[in-house]
């Protein structure tokens, strides 16, 4: 009995100073204070109260005091309560004191908490990025498509850094410059013999302007000659002048087709009306008897008349002879 109560005794003993060393990090406060970081026991302990990991705030501040920095952990607590990333920070400012480069707590705090990674700025600052652009294709004067790929040097602008636009803006701004270029051209053979005639223009430019880079140079990787855009355009005019010619001229067929149907209806109905007109020639002349207008030789002059004209439109029609009637003839 007296050994188990000795065991219960020394478990809650060892629980309470777990409790107590986890509340007041002594050990860290202890490496605090060799390491040269001035830090009370107390804000440890209130760091804990305040969801902070005094590891974090304690390593960044050794870190930052060993490389000469001055440092307030209730500043470095403050950006991790906003959501930034502290040791990045502290890292970010190391490197650049090291690299001679102008950035302070301040500003280097709101790079961070705008998203991008400061520490990676800073190293792109000291060692330059090389970003490939995609192929570009642009057409010269001469119609001739060239296709472009350029290699894009750049460091990162730190006071542009927040506000600043990215890659794939500094990438569309050297697409565009690559496309003018080659377009102003007179030849693409001019293009092709000198490629450094791209990057001057596209330096000349200021494409840098409101990113988060800086362009230090424009390399023409690769160009290769494309389609004759020039010859396939005067083609598809072509071909589009004859469609239109080809429509207009059935489109004028059309309408002849549509006279021409129009005339024979009229004179369909004209012929109809002719016939129409005869048909009512025999009673005329019978009401011309009755009535005494018309004597019988005056029909018979009629008639003979009419044999008359008969006879000369047989005459004056074309004789259409058969195979039979030539044989007869020889």
């Amino acid at each position: 009995m007296d050994l188990t109560f000795i065991v219960v005794i020394a478990v809650l003993i060892i629980v309470f100073l777990a409790i107590i060393l986890y509340f007041i990090p002594i050990g860290l406060w202890f490496s605090a204070t060799v390491s040269g970081v001035r830090i009370s026991l107390l804000q440890l302990v209130l760091m804990r109260w305040r969801k902070v990991p005094p590891s974090t705030i304690v390593s960044s501040m050794i870190e930052g005091t060993k490389a000469g920095l001055e440092l307030n952990a209730s500043q470095l607590e403050a950006h991790y309560l906003a959501g930034g990333n502290v040791p990045n920070v502290v890292h970010a400012l190391v490197s650049a004191q090291k690299a001679n480069i102008s950035l302070d707590f301040k500003m280097a705090t709101a790079i961070d908490i705008a998203g991008r990674n400061v520490f990676e700025a800073v190293q792109m600052s000291v060692n330059p990025k090389v970003i490939n652009t995609p192929p570009v294709s642009a057409v010269a004067k001469d119609g001739i498509q060239l296709v472009a790929k350029a290699r894009v040097t750049v460091r990162a602008n730190i006071k542009q850094l927040v506000g600043g636009a990215g890659e794939e803006t500094v990438l569309a701004r050297v697409g565009e410059g690559i496309v003018s270029s080659i377009g102003s051209s007179e030849s693409h053979k001019t293009v092709l013999e000198n490629p450094d005639f791209i990057s001057k223009v596209v330096l000349s430019k200021g494409l840098d302007a409101g990113t988060a880079f800086e362009i230090l140079s424009i390399d023409i990787a690769d160009i290769d000659v494309g389609r004759n855009i020039g010859a396939v355009l005067q083609m598809d005019q072509a071909n589009a002048d004859k469609n239109i010619a080809q429509a207009k001229a059935e489109e004028k067929r059309a309408m002849a087709v549509a006279l021409e149907q129009e005339m024979i209806a009229k004179a369909q109905e004209a012929r109809a009306k002719v016939i129409l007109a005869e048909t009512e020639i025999p009673l005329a002349i019978a009401e011309a008897f009755r009535n005494g207008n018309l004597g019988i030789m005056d029909y018979y002059k009629l008639k003979n008349i009419q044999a008359d004209t008969s006879m000369r439109e047989s005459i004056a029609a074309p004789v259409q002879t058969t195979g039979t009637d030539n044989k007869m003839e020889k």
